[in-house]
């Protein structure tokens, strides 16, 4: 699904430059850093989940 964004220009230099220094089109670029994105945020809420559910464990345990 296209969803066209509109960049500031120093912005939009900054990502055609990388993407010519990593050799892929600013649009593939763009496209995995979108992905990237999505996918770190939803790892580091299961770490962060998953580490308050451990460190109170002997809390919940008592509460029950």
């Amino acid at each position: 699904m296209p969803i066209p964004i509109d960049l500031p220009p120093s912005q939009e230099k900054r990502l055609r430059d990388e993407a010519q220094r990593l050799g892929v089109s600013a649009e593939a670029l763009a496209q995995v850093a979108v992905e990237d994105l999505l996918d770190s945020s939803e790892a580091d809420f299961e770490r962060a989940a998953s580490l308050v559910l451990k460190k109170n464990r002997e809390l919940y345990d008592r509460l029950s």
